[in-house]
């Protein structure tokens, strides 16, 4: 009875068919899951998996406030595609989510669970990131699109990266391309396991796995300063930097009543063209290169005020840069990036596998003299500790010794 209920969708469409134009296998027809009844019922069911292979598509091409559209959960057995959008209560899988029992596959898992924490408040426990397990075994290759032709021998269409996921009902070939995100993803994580253990690095793997549990909390969406950082490299002087601020602010209030992402309001360029030429009739602004015309057209008079007030303002101050690392620190940091980057050649990796930029920062300013004192570095987790942590020790202390297993 519960299948039948989640085979129909009013806000999604029907069936995803294959799209004609790729080589792409059939995939069987998902669940959709777009009411709260159809949730609470599903989540018992998903509490008996051994794994849930998960990912999420946001609007954020498409508006202002970005926001989880649809999230996408593969079984074993089956594809689901929710929609976040018609369910008033996602609750019940913030707690499945939550729940360390259960494996949850991801891919660049990062961008997924800070937007499931944004919207729903959720925290995933016991994770595997495919993307992480590939680039912890050496491959220089790690998109998803890579890992599926490399293990799978599977094409995937890329060219619904850039699909509207706030529209509904969503078309047939994007929701193709969203099950396809999932649906595989438990035969690559099986893949790489295997390939990590007989490598020696599935602990190490783990360790980088639970360095997602560190991710910092989300930026503001909006920083009234950023002009600065288009406006500063290109050396623009104190008047244009007052235009550029002008219609930098302008142009975030506008994208907010637009519901628009503020790039596709007006890009980057067109701002510093307009900072540097101070436009003040509407026929110099149709100059402006990569002025839109729409925007040109409805809101041209109120982007020539802006500028006249950039023009007529004083030079905005600058932010405070950020403070220069004592110089201590600084050696610290070099040393550590040279051993770093040193470790990784030798084991065939990028640099940051070893340990994060943040890790390194971390351990330039505490200078840990203990183990101890070591394994309370965020980041820091058993396998690192054990296999780097003596030469880091050492390394912060003088001793620039190489003792390590690997």
């Amino acid at each position: 009875m519960l299948a039948a209920g989640l085979t129909q969708g009013k806000l999604l469409a029907a069936s995803a068919s294959p799209d004609q134009t790729l080589h792409v296998p059939e995939l069987p027809t998902p669940c959709f899951i777009t009411t709260d009844h159809d949730l609470r019922a599903l989540v018992p069911e998903l509490e008996r998996q051994p794994f849930l292979a998960i990912d999420t598509e946001a609007n954020s091409l498409h508006a202002y406030q970005e926001q989880v559209c649809l999230i996408q959960l593969s079984t074993r057995t089956t594809d689901y595609l929710i929609d976040p959008l018609a369910i008033v209560d996602m609750d019940p899988l913030g707690d499945l989510l939550a729940d360390p029992r259960v494996e949850k596959i991801l891919h660049a898992a990062e961008y997924d669970l800070i937007g499931l924490r944004r919207d729903f408040g959720f925290f995933l426990r016991n994770i595997f990131d495919t993307m992480i397990a590939a680039r912890v075994s050496g491959h220089s290759q790690v998109g998803l699109g890579n890992l599926l032709e490399r293990y799978l021998g599977v094409k995937t269409d890329k060219r619904h990266q850039r699909d509207d996921w706030g529209r509904r009902p969503l078309p047939p070939a994007s929701l193709r391309y969203a099950q396809m995100d999932t649906h595989y993803l438990g035969m690559i994580r099986n893949d790489l396991y295997d390939e990590l253990k007989e490598l020696g690095r599935l602990e190490e793997a783990r360790d980088a796995f639970a360095e997602l549990d560190n991710l910092p909390a989300q930026a503001p969406r909006f920083d009234p300063n950023g002009f600065w950082r288009i406006g500063r490299p290109e050396g623009l002087n104190g008047r244009q930097m007052a235009i550029l601020r002008a219609v930098y602010l302008w142009r975030e209030e506008l994208a907010s009543q637009m519901d628009r992402p503020a790039f596709k309001v007006l890009g980057k360029e067109a701002m510093l063209e307009l900072a540097r030429r101070a436009p003040d009739a509407r026929e110099e602004l149709g100059r402006i290169r990569g002025m839109p015309r729409s925007l040109l057209r409805r809101h041209g008079e109120p982007l020539l005020q802006q500028i006249a007030a950039g023009k007529r303002a004083e030079t905005p101050p600058a932010p405070p840069r950020p403070p220069r690392l004592e110089p201590v620190v600084r050696a610290r940091m070099l040393a550590l990036r040279d051993w770093r980057r040193q470790k990784a050649q030798k084991r065939g990796v990028s640099s940051d596998v070893i340990f994060s930029k943040s890790v390194m920062m971390t351990l330039a300013q505490r200078a840990p003299c203990t183990m101890a004192d070591l394994a309370t570095v965020p980041g820091m987790g058993p396998w690192r500790l054990q296999n780097y942590g003596p030469q880091l020790l050492g390394l912060l202390h003088g001793d620039q010794a190489d003792n390590g297993t690997e």
